[in-house]
C-alpha cells in the first residue's frame, strides 16, 4: 500500500521505517525540516534499538523518504497515519492543537482529491475525541463526509521505547477502531503478516483502549513498589514474595476480577487490605495505592445506591444479598451495604437470595448480618414472585436463573443491573434500564 505518516517522532518513525520493511511504500510527513533531512539521508530521528539500521535500508531501497509537503504527501498515498504529539498541561488536560492542525491539513488535501482516501489516528486521545472534534474538522475542511467520501479509523499503537521496533512486529494485540467496514479492512492490510489478536471495534472503544493499558501498566508498577516496600520494611526479600505472587495465572496474572461490575466484599479482601495497610503505617511506609482501594470499592457502592435514588421512586427489590453468587456468605457483602443504606433512607426494600435462609447462618455470618440488618426476617422472602411484585426499582445483585426468568417481564420496573445480565448489551441505552459500570 502507499502509506503516509504525519509526524516523525518515536511512533511515527518507528510505524515509517517497519511498514516500508513490510513492503508498503511511504512518505513521512512532519513540519520539522531537520527530521525530514534526516530521514532523507537514511538517519533515524530518535534513538532506538534496531531503528538506525532499518530507516538507513528502507531508504536506500526507496520504499521510504519523508516530505514537509502536507499536499503532494496526500496526493501519492492512500492511507494516512497520524502520530504527532498529545501533550499534557500542568492540570493534566490534553492538548489536541497539533491532532486539529495535521486534521484541518488533511482535510484540505482531500478535499481535492477524486480518490477515497483513509485517515488512521495512531496518537493518544481520550473518548470521543475523533468523533466530536477531528472527524469534524476533517469534513469542514475537505467538504466530504467521513464514512462515505473518506475513511477514519482509531489505531492505537503499543510500543515501548527502547523495544519498539520488536513490539511492531509482536504486538500483544492490534485495535481497529473503525467508522465503517473498507476503512477497516483498509488498516488491517497494512498489519498482513503481523501477528496477535486483531480487534475491530467502534472508534470511542479503541481510544479508551490505550488508557486503559496505560493506567493498569502504572497501577502494576506502583503496586509491586508498595509490595516491595513494604516487604523491606519486615525484612522480606520482595523478590521473592512477587516470584510467587506472579506463579499464579488462575487469579493473580489473568482475567479473573478484571470484568467491572459491582463492589467486592467478602471475609478476606476488605480484612486482608486493612491489615496490610495498617501494618505499613505502623511500619512507617507510605502506600497510597493500598491505602485507597476500599475507598475506592466504597465509592463504587455509593454510585448503585446514586443510581436507585436516581430513579425517584421508593420500593426496591434486591435480588441477590450474599457477597458472591453460589455462597451464603453476607460478611461485608456490598449487597447488605447497599440494602442498609437504602433502608436507612426510608426505602421500602424486599429481598430475594435463593441462598440465604435466616434460619440456617449461623456464627460470624449471623451476628455480621444481626449487626447490620437486625430485621431481616421481615425483608426476606423466598418467592421470586413476590419481590418482583413489590418493586418499583429491581436491583439486581445476582444470576440466579428463577430472577433472569422474572426479568423478562418487568413492564415500567427500572432495572439496577449490577452483575452485567446475559440481555445488558441490549438492554443499555434503553429507558429503565441502569448498568452499574457499562
Amino acid at each position: 500500500m502507499k502509506v503516509s505518516v504525519f509526524g516523525l517522532g518515536y511512533v511515527g518513525v518507528v510505524s515509517a521505517a517497519c511498514l516500508s520493511a513490510q513492503g508498503h511504500e511511504v512518505v513521512g510527513v512532519d513540519v520539522n525540516p531537520a527530521k525530514v533531512e534526516l530521514v532523507n539521508s537514511g538517519r533515524s530521528t530518535v534513538v532506538e534499538e534496531r531503528i538506525g539500521e532499518l530507516i538507513e535500508e528502507v531508504v536506500r531501497s526507496g520504499a521510504l523518504r519523508a516530505t514537509t509537503d502536507v499536499s503532494e504527501a496526500i496526493a501519492a498515498t492512500e492511507i494516512s497515519l497520524i502520530c504527532v504529539g498529545t501533550p499534557s498541561a500542568a492540570n493534566g488536560s490534553l492538548s489536541t492543537a497539533y491532532l486539529e492542525q495535521v486534521a484541518a491539513q488533511i482535510g484540505e488535501a482531500i478535499a481535492d482529491k477524486a480518490e477515497r482516501h483513509t485517515v488512521v489516528f495512531r496518537s493518544t486521545m481520550l473518548p470521543g475525541t475523533c468523533e466530536r472534534l477531528l472527524i469534524p474538522e476533517l469534513e469542514r475542511t475537505s467538504g466530504k463526509q467521513a464514512g462515505t467520501d473518506f475513511g477514519v479509523a482509531m489505531n492505537p499503537e503499543f510500543l515501548r521505547e527502547s523495544t519498539s521496533v520488536q513490539d511492531f512486529y509482536d504486538p500483544p494485540k492490534t485495535v481497529i477502531g473503525e467508522i465503517d467496514q473498507a476503512t477497516g479492512d483498509a488498516v488491517l492490510a497494512l498489519y498482513e503478516g503481523i501477528p496477535g489478536e486483531v480487534f475491530r471495534v467502534p472508534i470511542s472503544v479503541a481510544e479508551m483502549v490505550k488508557y486503559t493499558d496505560n493506567c493498569f501498566h502504572g497501577l502494576k508498577i506502583g503496586f509491586a513498589n508498595e509490595i516491595g516496600s513494604i516487604c523491606q520494611a519486615l525484612g522480606l526479600d520482595s523478590h521473592k514474595v512477587i516470584d510467587v505472587f506472579l506463579a499464579d495465572r488462575k487469579l493473580n496474572i489473568s482475567p479473573a476480577y478484571l470484568r467491572p461490575g459491582f463492589a467486592f466484599g467478602g471475609s478476606c479482601l476488605p480484612k486482608d487490605l486493612r491489615g496490610l495497610v495498617h501494618a505499613a503505617r505502623r511500619a512507617d511506609v507510605s502506600v497510597p495505592i493500598l491505602e485507597h482501594v476500599l475507598p475506592s470499592n466504597t465509592a463504587h457502592l455509593q454510585r448503585a445506591f446514586d443510581a436507585v435514588v436516581s430513579t425517584k421512586r421508593r420500593k426496591i427489590g434486591l435480588f441477590g444479598l450474599s457477597f458472591k453468587p453460589g455462597t451464603d456468605d453476607l460478611r461485608e457483602s456490598p449487597l447488605v451495604e447497599l440494602a442498609e443504606r437504602l433502608i436507612g433512607k426510608g426505602y421500602q426494600v424486599r429481598i430475594y437470595d435463593a441462598n440465604v435462609t435466616l434460619s440456617r447462618l449461623m456464627g460470624a455470618n449471623r451476628e455480621y448480618i444481626e449487626q447490620h440488618l437486625p430485621h431481616l426476617g421481615d425483608l426476606l422472602s423466598d418467592s421470586v414472585d413476590e419481590v418482583m411484585e413489590h418493586a418499583e426499582v429491581c436491583v439486581i445483585g445476582c444470576k440466579d436463573e428463577a430472577v433472569l426468568h422474572a426479568l423478562k417481564d418487568v413492564d415500567d420496573r427500572t432495572v439496577v443491573d449490577l452483575v452485567r445480565l446475559p440481555d445488558a448489551e441490549e438492554r443499555r441505552g434503553t429507558a429503565g434500564y441502569i448498568g452499574a459500570a457499562w
